[in-house]
């Protein structure tokens, strides 16, 4: 990960090299320009991938260990699709980045709310019920959100950004706020990466090991839900990297959630940090949304893995 943020550091419309990022990190002043493009720019953007790229492997990961289900993401629960709405809405009416940051955020809360209030409407939270909420959550949202999107005029092209995922459009203060959130959330997933294991084994043989089912799923379905609508707020929809980062973390170390959670936290982090400094630079100064760039390196990586091995256990 220090590689990949030196990497992001060094490289851009205007190239620095390593010598003088070490000279502006530990002498600031020394040259304002550099001082500038380092601390004001790339910095920033480099610790908001590591807490998006990081916080959606690691909830990544999660839903797949629940759902036991190895093709499960993110977004599976349809948190996106309410993080997107409340985006493109705010847009809609012309509200400041903040606005729309807030509008997002609230929309992914809404639907983790409802998610889980239809879940807990059925005694306990079953993962085909789960599941069929998330997709018709989902269909309904981006149903919305093309009718807004058609409705639309100058505030298109932010949108369709928004709904492919970029860093550029969050400000230091959301860098700042989704690192703290998504280390703070993905450390306690990890803590309970044990739970995890027994919850793999089976919800009978979980219990009978003394695991309050009810309670222990639903804060880690929430808690990991809850991390993805922070990041949502921030970035927009950012794809396949809680897809494909889990299956990577499970082929090179197991398939131990005591592994998995904080490697996958690493791993995911270097490569979105990677990700964005190419689609930052590749056809610079202009850049491509870090989420396309994601989806077009992330799904032939993919199926390659689902070709060739198994990587789910």
């Amino acid at each position: 990960m220090i590689a990949s943020a030196m990497i992001s550091l060094i490289s851009g419309s205007t190239d620095i090299g390593i010598g003088d990022v070490l000279g502006t990190i530990f002498s600031p002043g020394k040259n304002e320009t550099f001082t500038q493009i380092i601390f004001n720019i790339r910095l920033p953007r480099i610790l908001l991938a590591i807490g998006v790229g990081g916080g959606l492997s690691v909830a990544g990961a999660v839903f797949q260990s629940l759902l036991m289900n190895p093709l499960a993401d993110p977004y599976i629960l349809g948190v996106s699709s309410g993080g997107s709405f409340g985006a493109v809405l705010a847009l809609f009416f012309g509200l400041s980045f903040i606005g729309v940051q807030f509008f997002s955020f609230i929309g992914a809360a809404a639907v983790i709310i409802l998610v889980f209030l239809i879940g807990h409407k059925f005694g306990k939270l079953q993962q085909n019920i789960l599941l069929l909420t998330g997709v018709m959550v989902g269909a309904f949202f981006g149903a919305a959100i093309l009718l807004i999107v058609t409705l639309m005029d100058d505030s298109l092209r932010t949108a369709i950004f928004w709904l492919v995922g970029n860093l550029a459009m969050a400000d230091s203060f959301a860098a700042y706020y989704v690192l703290i959130a998504s280390g703070i959330i993905s450390f306690g997933l990890i803590l309970n990466s044990h739970k995890l294991n027994l919850l793999a084994m089976g919800d009978e043989d979980a219990a009978n090991l003394g695991l309050n089912l009810k309670i222990i799923k639903t804060l880690i379905y929430l808690f990991a839900s809850l991390l993805v609508g922070i990041i949502v707020s921030a970035t927009g929809v950012i794809g396949f990297v809680g897809l494909l980062i889990p299956h990577i973390t499970r082929l090179l170390f197991s398939a131990d959630n005591r592994i998995v959670l904080p490697a996958s936290f690493l791993i995911g982090a270097s490569f979105l940090i990677l990700t964005d400094t190419l689609a930052r630079t590749i056809i610079s100064p202009a850049e491509l949304p870090v989420g396309a760039l994601t989806a077009i390196i992330g799904a032939p990586i993919f199926i390659y893995l689902l070709k060739t091995k198994s990587s789910y256990s």
